[in-house]
């Protein structure tokens, strides 16, 4: 009794420190349960996964190493045509004369017949498809002239795009040495089709094609077996091995998948089936600001206004492991001194977006609306304003 009455004094801090030992523990524990676990071990050579809203990649092996893309060059062959078709250069009724050189282009075919007028829709419902490459070569020449000059069209586009690791030199994709993309920039062009050409993207998620009385199944396995998958495109060489770009939406969010290099065919189907379940099931997307919308206010000198709404040119999303979003801040950079004229989407500033300490994106602030400049005696107002804001900032 004298002795539980001695140490009576000692037990409410013991107390304590067991509470807090085994609270620690748990936090722990909790902190290690929502942990994002590395991305599947898939037998690829390399591969992307990237959300599509964001742009931001989830996944990433060799994203960035130049290889043989094979038919996947078809999507940049198909962003050339949709371009056209958009400004009205050819029309889906146009009927193309197929040469001999796309008659006799060598690799999967759509078999149009040499010297045959097929219209533009059918052709390429045959590249996307079937992966015709003589429908391929066929729509190069009829927008180009000639397959090579249609190269250079592909280039060019690569280029506006930001596809740095990619060069084409034929439009079906056909192996050659100077002839590569990365799984990267596979994905930036997917994306692309997808926000740029809404209207022809549901042609990659038909599942078969008829022409000249011989159907044709599209290559994509997934979109048999996965309801969420719409596109987007297989490839396949022997030096390339077994490729595919795959497209996912699962409520409101959408994943882009690129896998390259295969050695099976099945592969190619179960490593692009196991990264758009890894994405789905440890990260989500979040709109931070909308298109057009004022995310600033500020002061423009010499115009015919005295305020500049600055904003984004697309929405703003980001994407971040489940649960964390309330960790996700945004910090704005203004040009300190804007003078007018100001024109409608000229940069003036940049939104950055960290996640925690970490920087996740940068994007750039743009002018919402066209400032011209004010007459002389307002300029003349403002440079006596400015000179003492200079002072005083």
């Amino acid at each position: 009794m004298l002795l539980t009455t001695a140490f009576r004094p000692l037990l409410l801090p013991l107390l304590l420190l067991f509470v807090c030992v085994n609270l620690g523990g748990t936090a722990a524990l909790a902190q290690k349960t929502e942990a994002i676990p590395p991305p599947p071990q898939v037998p690829v050579r390399a591969y992307v996964l990237m959300d599509y809203q964001s742009g931001n990649l989830l996944a990433n092996l060799k994203g960035d190493e130049r290889m043989e893309p094979a038919s996947i060059t078809k999507l940049m062959t198909a962003y050339v045509v949709y371009k056209a078709l958009k400004s009205g250069k050819i029309h889906l009724t146009d009927q193309v004369t197929i040469s001999e050189k796309a008659w006799r282009t060598q690799g999967s075919k759509m078999f149009v017949k040499i010297g045959s007028q097929v219209p533009v829709e059918d052709l390429l419902m045959g590249m996307v498809v079937q992966s015709g490459n003589d429908a391929t070569v066929a729509l190069a020449e009829h927008i180009a002239g000639s397959e090579e000059t249609f190269t250079k069209l592909m280039n060019q586009e690569a280029e506006r795009l930001g596809m740095t690791n990619s060069h084409f030199t034929n439009a079906p994709g056909m192996p050659d040495p100077n002839h590569y993309m990365s799984a990267r920039d596979i994905a930036v062009l997917a994306r692309a089709i997808i926000q740029d050409f809404p209207e022809h993207y549901p042609r990659y998620s038909v599942h078969s094609f008829k022409y000249n009385n011989i159907e044709q199944q599209n290559r994509n396995r997934l979109l048999l077996t996965d309801a969420s998958v719409d596109g987007v495109k297989t490839g396949h060489t022997e030096s390339a091995g077994y490729c595919l770009v795959s497209s996912a939406k699962r409520n409101d969010t959408r994943l882009i998948s690129v896998v390259l290099g295969a050695q099976k065919e099945r592969e190619r189907f179960q490593a692009s089936q196991a990264l758009l379940n890894y994405g789905f099931s440890f990260f989500e997307s979040r709109k931070l600001y909308d298109a057009g919308t004022p995310i600033v206010t500020t002061r423009i000198w010499k115009g015919q206004e005295n305020e500049l709404p600055l904003g984004v040119v697309q929405p703003l999303y980001v994407t971040v492991p489940k649960g964390q979003a309330p960790q996700v801040n945004t910090t704005t950079t203004v040009q300190p001194i804007i003078v007018a004229p100001a024109q409608k989407d000229q940069v003036f500033g940049e939104v950055v977006v960290k996640l925690g300490d970490q920087e996740v994106s940068k994007t750039p602030l743009v002018a919402l609306k066209e400032v011209p400049e004010s007459g002389w005696f307002g300029r003349m107002i403002d440079s006596i304003l400015m000179f003492f804001y200079s002072l005083f900032n």
